[in-house]
């Protein structure tokens, strides 16, 4: 049995059922377990997916998760289910809930492409915004078009533009922090580079995102009270069965009242508490900061402030005396943008770096023509965005490491009205009756599989699996088929809610890249089969598997790079 089912069984064991049970019915608390259990039973007799075909159900409680699971990414699973019942089908999620798994490149594309009409489903929501809060991320509806529509300035082509030196500043900080080492080290230095490159990310995020140097990547790793609680808690370090038991805290109440509040998450939820407080602080700055710009006027246009950092122009805009109330946000919601920042700016990002030297250390000769291609850069001083979007070699890696390494496998959404969705090419069902839609009802769940979209052979060719750049000098003319708003892969997924902040995340990753492999060679200190993906709370992260014990960690050998 694997670690998150022993717990989840240890979990429920534990509930003193005998007093609980006649307690809560008679505090009249058990009435939406008391449904949703109900319908745990009734919903595979009366749901409108029961006739698609798909796996069987092995458990009432817990459905096919333990599958998905054990697999950490789901995409061999997800695979299997795909070769044998089709691109449409069923499984079942805990309790007796179908979900539907759909691998058809159409029908993808509606769903993302009609995003409020397939919002996330309202526990996961709720289990990741209790910390994280309502941003952009974990906002649905009107309130998350209205989000939407104030920050896309904010992520345009011409701003990452601006914030190419705070990427390149730190990506130089991180070389001569580990060129200092391989010097101290007699030629070579053993480190793991999951902590290095999160500390990196963090003080990115924080100069680019508020204007706030958390200066994680000092020798001190940050003094501050907002850095140390990002090198050293579990706001963004905790594993699956913690994000799998909050859910189902949110599904059913009742165990919050019966259970004890894990103590990961009760940390995580202090610090959530530190942060909100000292995010408060920051909008005061910013205030104080935009008012001070704008001089005795003290009146606040659209143009009136310099500052480049993401939380400068969410605060301008607010004060802005010439741009309407409904482009405005409550100082509330700016605070939730904060956590949000912190959450996508951050995690996803040193997750998806970690992802990426590791196949840059298996794969010797991609460094090797890595260094030629930055040999054509000579003044490093004089650097921008455009130099590194201009090379291709580079970019082709890029690409190759996001679709076969995409550090969110898969997503969820959940139809709020009843639906015909299309399909590219007619499904069998359950019966044998030939489909060319897919109905769903409101309530339905369904399962957006991005990384088996990604690493398809259908889409991608017999070599799907495998990490080769070259790839992108003669794209499958099937990859157009993806939906996407990054290079035909579903990474960043699509549509309304596709990731805003997906050119930022590219010229971020691509400077540090470039800065960091044209001066530093990569080994992997462990054997390559030993380095196995493990699901965190929001993303899969590299992990040793013959060192389970030490968790999230990619050790690598750097030493200076041959001349």
């Amino acid at each position: 049995m694997s670690t998150t089912y022993q717990y989840i069984y240890e979990l429920l064991k534990s509930i003193p059922w005998k007093v609980a049970i006649p307690v809560l019915l008679g505090l009249g608390l058990v009435r939406r377990p008391v449904i949703i259990l109900f319908r745990a039973f009734t919903t595979p007799l009366t749901s409108g997916l029961r006739h698609l075909p798909g796996p069987k159900n092995p458990s009432i409680l817990l459905g096919n998760v333990r599958e998905l699971l054990e697999d950490q990414s789901a995409q061999k699973v997800q695979e299997e289910w795909v070769r044998k019942y089709g691109h449409v089908l069923r499984f079942w999620a805990p309790l007796g809930t179908p979900y539907l798994l759909i691998a058809d490149t159409r029908a993808l594309s509606y769903v993302l492409s009609h995003a409020y009409d397939f919002p996330k489903p309202e526990e996961s929501r709720a289990a990741v915004g209790e910390i994280f809060g309502k941003g952009l991320l974990f906002a649905e509806g009107d309130v998350h078009k209205r989000q939407r529509r104030i920050m896309n300035p904010a992520f345009s082509a011409a701003h990452v533009r601006a914030l190419t030196p705070v990427f390149l500043d730190k990506s130089y900080e991180l070389r001569d922090s580990w060129l200092r080492k391989i010097s101290e080290g007699d030629g070579m230095h053993k480190t793991d580079i999951i902590s290095w490159l999160s500390r990196t990310s963090l003080d990115i995020i924080g100069l680019a995102g508020f204007g706030y140097e958390f200066s994680a990547l000092s020798e001190d790793g940050g003094t501050s009270e907002l850095a140390s609680l990002f090198t050293n808690s579990s706001l963004i370090d905790s594993d699956q069965h913690l994000s799998f038991l909050n859910i189902l805290r949110a599904i059913f109440p009742v165990l919050q009242l019966v259970t004890d509040e894990p103590p990961q998450f009760k940390k995580m939820k202090a610090d959530n508490v530190i942060m909100r407080r000292i995010g408060l602080e920051l909008i005061r700055q910013k205030k104080d900061a935009v008012l001070a710009e704008v001089g005795d006027s003290g009146t606040v246009e659209k143009s009136s402030v310099k500052s480049r950092d993401l939380l400068s122009l969410l605060i301008k805009a607010n004060m802005a005396s010439d741009i309407p109330e409904s482009q405005k946000m409550s100082d509330e919601e700016i605070l939730d943008q904060i956590s949000t920042f912190l959450l996508a700016g951050h995690e996803t990002t040193a997750s998806s770096l970690a992802w990426i030297l590791y196949e840059i250390a298996r794969h010797p000769e991609v460094q090797t023509r890595l260094r030629a291609e930055f040999t054509s850069i000579s003044n490093e001083s004089e650097l921008a965005v455009e130099d590194l979007m201009a090379l291709p070699y580079l970019d082709a890696v890029l690409r190759e490491a996001l679709r076969t390494r995409a550090v969110v496998p898969e997503t969820a959404r959940v139809a709020v009205k009843n639906e015909a969705i299309p399909v590219s090419k007619p499904y069998t069902d359950a019966k044998g009756v030939e489909r060319h839609e897919i109905r769903v009802k409101k309530g339905d769940i369904l399962s957006i599989p991005i990384l088996l979209l990604n690493k398809s052979a259908e889409i991608w060719g017999e070599d799907a699996k495998e990490f080769n750049p070259d790839r992108w000098s003669s794209m499958p003319e099937r990859s157009a088929e993806i939906p996407s708003v990054y290079s035909h892969i579903a990474t960043f997924l699509a549509g309304p809610r596709g990731c805003i902040g997906h050119r930022f995340a590219v010229a971020e990753m691509k400077a540090l890249i470039f800065t960091l492999v044209r001066d530093i060679s990569f080994e992997l200190a462990v054997p390559a089969d030993d380095i196995e993906s493990r699901l965190a709370l929001v993303t899969t992260r590299p992990a040793v598997k013959s060192q389970k014990e030490k968790g999230f960690q990619l050790p690598m050998i750097l030493r200076a790079a041959k001349e």
